[in-house]
């Protein structure tokens, strides 16, 4: 029988609404989720400050949200993966899993992504910022330890970004890596690359707050980048990544990174930019896209749940669904928040 459950709606630039839905009945692998935890991601920011993410524009209104946790409520006639009760780690893409680049292992550029919490499809992908939704149980990984909160398993999914960026960059053990942006994803990339042997780790970006995270979590020096020469940068690093998604970010990945290194694109910049093409070429540097994840979730999935990284010191508040606005209100302002989130009651 339908239910009907709190949802928070985004219906274009600066038009947040929380209104009540149904929530539809069980199909045989289906399962219903009582919302655990539910990150506030840049590109909600987006969606909510300008109503579009890039080319991604919001034509209906959108149910935002796709880093979560939640708890299982009831489940169809036919999951095994899954019991009421649980305490679920959600992965928020849907790749088809038939298409070209699925078969590569690169279901992340699936030709048909259903990728939940975006405008990139229409009907768009409804996200999980709701009090209860439905999941298939493949999407679904039950977290058994008890010590690891639902606010930390809602962390799977930036951190992944992280993990992914560091895979897409190759080998950095004793290497120098630069991140511009001390925001979730910078600070995430942070950790991934102390993971993954970095030897210097180096974090830019225009506010304090955000550096100080940064060191918090693993980086070596921090520079206020709006405050010094950006050539005094120059040739410092052999991988940069840019999760700022900022043209003056970029340029510093530019020029911090070394002849021969690899720039990393996690940040969505806007879509008039310069770009020294020139430089790229005559300093035979490697510019790499980095879009959203694939296996790297699953990686995430067991490096919070072993706590080999500890993402607690990023989740700056957790504030009820029913105050949605305030929660956006409190993650757009980078000099009070890192990771805003929103809860159940």
């Amino acid at each position: 029988m339908n239910t009907t459950t709190l949802a928070c709606r985004i219906h274009g630039a600066h038009d947040l609404r929380l209104e009540r839905e149904e929530t539809p009945d069980l199909g045989p692998h289906d399962v219903r989720l009582r919302l655990g935890a539910g990150g506030i991601c840049g590109s909600d920011l987006h969606y909510w400050q300008h109503g579009r993410v890039g080319a991604f524009v919001v034509r209906e209104p959108l149910v935002p949200g796709h880093e979560a946790s939640g708890v299982v409520d009831a489940v169809g006639s036919a999951v095994t993966r899954v019991l009421p009760g649980d305490r679920v780690a959600i992965n928020p893409s849907h790749p088809c899993g038939k298409c070209d680049y699925c078969r590569a292992g690169r279901g992340n550029l699936c030709r048909q992504m259903f990728f939940l919490g975006s405008a990139s499809v229409f009907p768009h992908a409804q996200g999980m910022f709701r009090e209860r939704f439905i999941m298939g149980e493949t999407q679904l990984t039950p977290i058994t330890e008890s010590h690891i909160s639902l606010g930390e398993i809602a962390c799977a999914e930036p951190l992944s970004i992280g993990l992914h960026a560091l895979h897409r960059a190759g080998p950095v053990l004793g290497e120098t890596v630069l991140v511009t942006g001390g925001g979730t994803i910078g600070c995430m990339s942070v950790i991934a690359a102390r993971l993954a042997g970095a030897a210097h780790i180096i974090v830019c970006d225009i506010h304090d707050r955000p550096l100080e995270m940064a060191r918090t979590v693993g980086a070596d020096r921090v520079v206020r980048s709006d405050q010094v020469d950006v050539r005094t940068l120059a040739d410092i690093a052999d991988v940069t990544i840019e999760a700022a998604g900022s043209a003056a970010a970029l340029a510093t990945c530019l020029t911090a990174v070394k002849r021969g290194g690899r720039v990393m694109q996690v940040g969505t910049l806007p879509p008039e930019i310069p770009f020294p093409a020139n430089s790229v070429m005559a300093r035979e540097l490697d510019y790499r896209g980095v879009f959203r994840a694939h296996q790297a979730f699953d990686w995430a999935v067991q490096a919070i749940r072993s706590r080999r990284v500890d993402v607690r010191p990023l989740i700056s508040a957790q504030i009820p669904l029913a105050r949605s606005l305030e929660a956006f209100e409190l993650a757009a302002d980078k000099t009070r928040s890192t990771k805003v989130q929103v809860v159940a009651e």
